[in-house]
């Protein structure tokens, strides 16, 4: 029987630096909830955390600087034998998803910590990663969005059809690149400046404002944004003579 892998005790974990706004999480799916103002808004829920740094990157040792977080466990016997050596130098059980965040600066950032959600904080916005939805075999008007062809003057098999494909040169061959019905989805899709909405610590969730790619089950990885973040509007008090004064004029 192979040993059992030991827990480290609870105090003994130290936290990752809060510097460090990136998380991995389960998409659990969607749901709707009511704004402050009374709007009804669309919202993905996410399960992120906690997540333990498995190891570190330095620029000396593999030539960039980054932080890689384990989220999730697995059964031993289905780990092979490089996870569970990771998992018997952590003492943890072996883990089942591995995803690295280039950072500039470690900060503290050891192998062993954990990282939770008290890293961000409602009204933040962030970035998601994920895998999209696989579609399969599909046609252009539904891959590429296409309009398709006139349905007249007898054409009743070349609504969706794509159209010529051959180039008007003197090649006359079909050029690398072109637009073609074939696979759809499995690819990695980022969105970018999404609202956190509201956080539930005491079950690890994070409501995002908005869809995010992936189905459910499947793994997000959340990052806070580097983008332009609009500034919170400011309701301006409205003077006191200003209706009088229009009246008058």
């Amino acid at each position: 029987m192979s040993e059992e892998i030991k827990k480290p005790e609870t105090a003994q974990v130290q936290e990752l630096p809060k510097e460090h706004k990136f998380l991995v999480g389960e998409k659990m799916g969607m749901t709707q909830i009511f704004g402050e103002d009374g709007t009804l808004k669309g919202v993905t829920v996410i399960k992120a955390g906690p997540c333990r740094v498995a190891y570190t990157r330095t620029a000396e040792k593999d030539g960039y600087v980054a932080v890689c977080l384990g989220f999730g466990e697995k059964k031993e016997k289905n780990a092979c034998n490089a996870e569970k050596g990771l998992a018997k130098k952590l003492g943890v059980n072996p883990i089942k998803y591995l995803r690295e965040f280039r950072v500039s600066d470690l900060a503290g950032a050891e192998a062993g910590q954990i990282a939770g959600l008290e890293r961000f904080a409602e009204g933040d916005y962030v970035d998601l990663q994920g895998i999209s939805k696989g579609k399969g075999f599909a046609g252009g008007m539904k891959r590429h969005g296409f309009r398709g062809q006139p349905a007249s003057h007898g054409a009743c098999d070349r609504e969706r059809a794509p159209g010529s494909l051959g180039s008007r040169r003197s090649l006359g061959r079909v050029m690398p690149g072109q637009r073609m019905a074939g696979h759809m989805g499995c690819d990695t899709v980022s969105v970018q400046k999404m609202k956190v909405l509201k956080i539930i610590p005491e079950e690890n969730l994070i409501l995002i404002n908005g869809g995010v790619p992936g189905p459910v089950g499947s793994i997000v990885c959340i990052r806070l944004t580097n983008k332009r973040i609009p500034k919170p509007v400011v309701a301006q008090a409205k003077k006191k003579g200003a209706k009088t004064d229009k009246k008058k004029k």
